[in-house]
């Protein structure tokens, strides 16, 4: 297990534990360059497949980040970045240094948290009386927050949030007051997750 897969980038030199990881990997540790650091488990390849275990295992390592040492800011990366050798990674954390800074400081302190409303069968549903009334209750609470694809037709809303932690119980409520109202609809609310939605940092192809 020689290559380096890569999980997201902190600020950090320090951060390893012992944890059931992406493709059957068993501990999670940090290869730096300067301060900034890549977290990181030893995989026997660079293109592993994403089945559901290890997606979900991806997400669920990128959580144990983010609880680290009493929270830890973590970029995310997407599933399947791997690297052959430190050398070259350590490259990579070289040249998006910048991108790396810019995007910790949109994301310290923050969560994505995510939001689905499907309609109930045969409900009758006013959509733009519907998504006026999820930007009045959720737009002031969170940061920014992204549209996502309605992938089913009974899917009538899909949006990803970027919410401060000192947020998260008032954006809880209002999740709750919502639901409470509107019987004719679904409401899939899911999270937290490190901020995917909100970082946009490639760090080159796989080498």
């Amino acid at each position: 297990m020689s290559n380096r897969y890569v999980y997201g980038i902190v600020d950090s030199t320090d951060v390893e534990f012992e944890t059931e990881a992406v493709a059957g990997a068993e501990r999670v540790y940090t290869i730096s360059h300067r301060s900034l650091g890549a977290v990181v488990s030893d995989i026997d390849t660079t293109d592993p497949e994403e089945t559901d275990e290890d997606a979900q295992l991806h997400d669920d390592v990128l959580r144990e980040i983010m609880d680290y040492d009493g929270g830890t800011t973590v970029v995310p990366m997407q599933f399947g970045m791997a690297f052959e050798s430190d050398r070259e990674l350590k490259n990579v954390l070289r040249g998006a240094r910048p991108a790396f800074r810019r995007a910790m400081n949109d994301i310290e302190g923050k969560i994505e948290l995510g939001l689905k409303l499907v309609r109930e069968d045969d409900a009758d549903v006013d959509r733009e009386a519907l998504e006026a009334d999820v930007e009045e209750r959720f737009d002031s609470i969170a940061d920014q927050s992204v549209e996502n694809d309605l992938f089913s037709d009974r899917l009538v809303l899909n949006r990803s949030y970027l919410v401060a932690e000192d947020d998260r119980e008032a954006f809880d409520e209002a999740v709750a007051d919502f639901e409470a109202e509107h019987d004719e609809l679904l409401v899939q609310y899911t999270g937290p997750f490190a901020p995917y939605s909100f970082v946009d940092v490639k760090i080159g192809a796989k080498q």
